[in-house]
This record gives structure tokens, C-alpha cells and sequence, in this order.
């Protein structure tokens, strides 16, 4: 199909990505552990919103909360508890402090300490009961897994006299989508969705539309997808940038091209523009098939609009063409880059490295994150493993072990990803030496396996199983006793 992006023909929208994020559940005898059940306060019930009100909150308010929160963030410690540390706080912390709170600690999987804040917020004068609060809550356990605790605190807002709105629902919707089961999550999202438009105060958005189109799209659901957009089009709710991007962007990760392409051209129909976001996945979408004509034909359209490159559109470029051994061509996207004044970003150097090491240029790989090394910016774990996993691919896992083990000289500790890179290449490479060793060094960090680290470590090697002997230190790995919590 014509992959012209003309702004002539389409018409300017805004957008916003949106993760996607049911059946009822009997929570009348709450499985919570007793330290962390939340107390009601029966005689200050409101329904009103306390959440922050970004539009009235001038800029000054808006940079003293986050400069709080940072501060209350920094003081946490196993030697100043969390509750401790509010209670130091107490005169001046408020709702909307602890709402940014529920996100920085949700970012970090500190799901529990996020219950541990509500906890106190119920107990302080302020404190009124919110959808808000507990919509927030919900995504946060959500993001975090925590599928279970979402809905009982979707009971615990019903039971707090708070009455469900689109919002909460959306946000319970997205919790389900995080489990593992997806058919099964799909099943209840959908189940909702029905439910909610039986509800006046619930009726579904375009937010409730988007998270459900990129869930079908993610799970290659054509025919839902396309039963979705024909309700959406039905309803009085109109589609956004959000809509068209979520689904493209699921379709294009599943190498959906046509399907992709079908969405485009829904999108040009309804005289919706593209932003920045939707020339990136395309780019990023037609670069993994390998197909460089349109690929390249996005840019030049993209060079042609009101937007302008970002990082990940040459990042993604890139890597591509490092998988397709364009080297040449992936090193003058990378000039080009530099010459039109944007600096190179950690990615940026993780895809240069993983480029070279598509292209069997190890040495050229070990340059770049040696540059970064010696930059003296942060060293991810991410850039460490990306240069450990170009050792391993092009069949070098004794110098993938020298720098694993160098890893705390350079300022980076490896974590789960790493061991997980490494147990599966020395798996491959049949080196029993090295993963005798890489399995005393997980002992030795606190990092205990459970077996969905064999499964996703092994599960591309069916052909060519574990020999006995890393089998048997595996046994001996999990038969010991487990200091720390599994990866």
C-alpha cells in the first residue's frame, strides 16, 4: 500500500500511549496480612476528588511536591522505615504527594510500601476517601503483578462507600492485562467492558477503547480488533492518535505488516495526522522485516512533516540495519545523527555495540563501550549486557566471563538479566566450566532461580538440552538454602 504520511491529506490530533492495564471476586474475608489492612474511617466517607489538579497547580507547587517526594524517596532506608520517615514529614506531606509517591515507589516494585502510605493517609485528618486514590493504587499493583491485591482494592474502595466510575474500571482492566494468563485476562478485560457500558457512571472512553484495541492487537486478535474499532465507530466516542498508534504499534511488534498498514489507512480516512510516535513505529516496525525501501520512504516522509527526529528513530535504524549486516548503512545513520546536532544516548551506544557484534566487528563493539566506560556516566546494566551478549554470539564466552567478572571494578552489578543472558549462552556453547562457575557467583549474590528462569533461559535451545552436569549444579543450586528473594 502508498506509504505517504503527507500532512495535505490528514488532519492534526494529539496522542498519548496507553499500557494496557475482570469476573468479581468475594473479598469478605480479606486475605491481607494484618500489618498492612488498611482502616476505614466510617465517619469522614466522601466521594469528592482529592487528586491533584494539574491545570490550577502552579508551576512553583507542581516542582515543590516532586522535590518533596524526591526528598522522602532519598530518606527511605532499612534504617529509617518508610512509616518513619512520613511521620517526619507529617505536617506538610498531603494527597498529592503521596500520589507521587504511589508512582515512584510502584516504578521500583515497592508495591508494599505503597499500601504502607495508604495505610497512613487513612489515618490522617486530611484524609477523604477517593476514586482517585484507589484507581492509583490499582495500576501500580497491576504494574507491579499484584492482579489479587488490585481486586481487593477494588472491594475495599466499593466497601469505603466510593462508587466506581470509568477510571477505575480502566485501571482494573489494566491490572488484569499484566497477569501472565492473557486469554484468560482478555476474557474478564472484555467482561468489563460489557458490564461497563450497562453503568451510566461507567460507560467505556476512548482510554477504555485504546487499552482494549492494543491487548487484541498484542494477541494477534484480528477479528476482535476489528469487531472493537466497529463498536468505537458506532459510539459516540471518537478514536485519537493514542487509538491508531497502540494498535499499529502491537501489530508491527508481531511482524503484522499488512495489519499494520490496514490501521494506517483507517487513520488517514479519519483525517487524524501522524505525530512523532507513529513515524517511530513504523520506522522501528518495517526495520525489523528487514523491509528498508519503506523503512527508508517513513524517513524521508518524516523529513518532510512538522515533526522531527528523535533518538529512537535513528536508535532503531540503527540496530536494524546491524541485523541485516548493513554496516555501512547503520554507521551513516549514526553520522547523520551527530551531524544534525543530537547526542548520543546510552541506547544509542547499546544499539552501536549490538550493531558491530551483528556484524562480527567485536573489537569495534568493545571500543564504543569503552568510550562509555571512560565518559564517566552511569553504566547500566543494559549496556554491560549488550556487550556480554555480542562476546556470546559471536562465540566468545571466555572473554564474556573476564568482563562478567571485571563488572564491579567498571561501577555495575549484574542482575537476573545478566545471569540469564550468560546461563543461556554457556548453556548453548555447551562450556560446563564457566556455568559451574556462573552458578556459584549467582549463590554467592543472593540471586536464587525459580523455574521460570530455566524456562525462558532454555527455552530456545529444545534441540540442544543442558548437559548432566549442569543439571546436576542446578539441582544443587536450588536444593540450597534461599537467602534472597528469586529472580
Amino acid at each position: 500500500m502508498p506509504l505517504s504520511l503527507s500532512s495535505h491529506s490528514l488532519h492534526p490530533s494529539t496522542f498519548l500511549f496507553t499500557r494496557p492495564s475482570t469476573q468479581n471476586y468475594n473479598f469478605a474475608k480479606p486475605w491481607l496480612p494484618n500489618s498492612l489492612l488498611l482502616e476505614r474511617t466510617i465517619t469522614r466517607i466522601s466521594c469528592v476528588s482529592t487528586r491533584p489538579k494539574r491545570k490550577s497547580a502552579s508551576k512553583t507547587e507542581s516542582s515543590e511536591a516532586e522535590e518533596l517526594v524526591r526528598l522522602l524517596m532519598r530518606s527511605f532506608s532499612d534504617k529509617e522505615p518508610l512509616l518513619k520517615t512520613l511521620n517526619k514529614y507529617v505536617k506538610i506531606v498531603r494527597t498529592e504527594h503521596c500520589f507521587h509517591l504511589f508512582e515512584e515507589l510502584g516504578k521500583s516494585d515497592k508495591w508494599l510500601q505503597c499500601l504502607e502510605v495508604f495505610r497512613w493517609m487513612q489515618k490522617q485528618r486530611w484524609y477523604i476517601a477517593d476514586n482517585g486514590i484507589y484507581s492509583k493504587l490499582i495500576s501500580v499493583m497491576g504494574k507491579n503483578g499484584q492482579t489479587r491485591m488490585a481486586m481487593w482494592l477494588f472491594s475495599e474502595m466499593r466497601n469505603s462507600g466510593c462508587r466506581p466510575d470509568t477510571s477505575v474500571y480502566n485501571a482494573l482492566i489494566t491490572a488484569h492485562l499484566h497477569s501472565k494468563d492473557k486469554t484468560k485476562a482478555l476474557c474478564k478485560a472484555l467482561g468489563y467492558f460489557e458490564k461497563m457500558k450497562g453503568m451510566e457512571r461507567c460507560k467505556p472512553n476512548v482510554v477504555t477503547y485504546n487499552i482494549l484495541l492494543r491487548a487484541y492487537a498484542q494477541a494477534r486478535n484480528v477479528e476482535q480488533v476489528n469487531a472493537l474499532l466497529k463498536d468505537l465507530d458506532e459510539s459516540i466516542v471518537s478514536p485519537d492518535i493514542y487509538t491508531y498508534n497502540g494498535v499499529m504499534d502491537a501489530y508491527g511488534k508481531n511482524g503484522m505488516i499488512r495489519e499494520m498498514e490496514s490501521v494506517l489507512s483507517r487513520m488517514k480516512s479519519n483525517q487524524c495526522k501522524p505525530d512523532i510516535i507513529t513515524f517511530n513505529l513504523l520506522i522501528d516496525s518495517y526495520g525489523k522485516r528487514q523491509e528498508f525501501d519503506k523503512m527508508e520512504q517513513v524517513y524521508k516522509s518524516l523529513l518532510r512533516s512538522k515533526e522531527r527526529p528523535t533518538l529512537p528513530t535513528f536508535n532503531s535504524m540503527i540496530i536494524n540495519y546491524g541485523k541485516a549486516r548493513l554496516q555501512e548503512k547503520a554507521e551513516n545513520v549514526f553520522k547523520k545523527m551527530t551531524d544534525m546536532g543530537y547526542a548520543p544516548s546510552f541506547i544509542t551506544y547499546e544499539s552501536l555495540i549490538m550493531m558491530y557484534g551483528f556484524c562480527d566487528c567485536v573489537s569495534k563493539a568493545r571500543d564504543i563501550f569503552d568510550r562509555w566506560v571512560e565518559s564517566g556516566k552511569q553504566l547500566k546494566v543494559s549496556t554491560l549486557n549488550a556487550m556480554l551478549d555480542v562476546y556470546c554470539m559471536n562465540g566468545l564466552p571466555m572473554e564474556a566471563n573476564k568482563l562478567f567478572e571485571s563488572a564491579n571494578s567498571i561501577g555495575v552489578i549484574p542482575d537476573s538479566s545478566t545471569y540469564k543472558l550468560l546461563y543461556k549462552a554457556y548453556t548453548k556453547a555447551n562450556v560446563k566450566e564457566l556455568l559451574g562457575k556462573l552458578l556459584k557467583h549467582m549463590h554467592r549474590d543472593g540471586i536464587v532461580p525459580n523455574k521460570w528462569f530455566f524456562l525462558e533461559a532454555l527455552g530456545t535451545f529444545s534441540s540442544s538440552p543442558p548437559s548432566p552436569d549442569s543439571a546436576n549444579g542446578t539441582t544443587k543450586l536450588l536444593n540450597r538454602p534461599k537467602d534472597s528473594a528469586a529472580t
